[in-house]
């Protein structure tokens, strides 16, 4: 599976995507998870990048990524793979992408933020070497259907 750098013409598709992956947070969050124009002010920021991995049998998405680049950390959320594509290693695929791209461009660290009720993901990003530093709030708790936070986790690429 090749990945590539999304354009804007991917916005669409990213979206569709990115909410689709992210229906499994309904029990606790009202509403989608992203827009066009999220995702295009997202994009416009030169730090920012989409990876994703076109869908092998149409002209859509199979997965995506947000990463970005401050300095030495590289940080990427947003991680979202189609559901009719989940269980094919595509977030492996993308993880691998999206440490060769921080490494290139001199990140020492990689960081990702993960809601706490959602426990599997802990332990998904535990096992491919990331550790929990600490917590912060929820980005946007006017969404919350009940409480939550982040669990912030890191990985040392160097």
């Amino acid at each position: 599976m090749t990945v590539r750098e999304a354009t804007s013409e991917d916005i669409p598709e990213l979206v569709r995507i990115i909410n689709a992956a992210f229906r499994v947070e309904d029990f606790f969050v009202n509403g989608d998870r992203t827009n066009r124009v999220d995702i295009a002010k997202r994009m416009s920021n030169p730090a920012v990048r989409f990876l994703v991995v076109d869908a092998p049998d149409s002209a859509g998405l199979a997965a995506g990524v947000q990463v970005d680049v401050h300095e030495t950390r590289g940080h990427f959320g947003m991680l979202a793979v189609d559901p009719q594509f989940q269980g094919r290693g595509l977030s492996r695929v993308l993880m691998n992408s999206v440490e060769e791209y921080c490494r290139a461009a001199g990140c020492e660290d990689l960081e990702i933020e993960v809601v706490n009720l959602r426990e599997e993901l802990p332990a998904f990003y535990d096992a491919m070497g990331f550790a929990s530093i600490d917590t912060a709030p929820f980005p946007d708790t006017s969404k919350l259907r009940r409480e939550a936070h982040m669990v912030r986790m890191t990985k040392r690429l160097r």
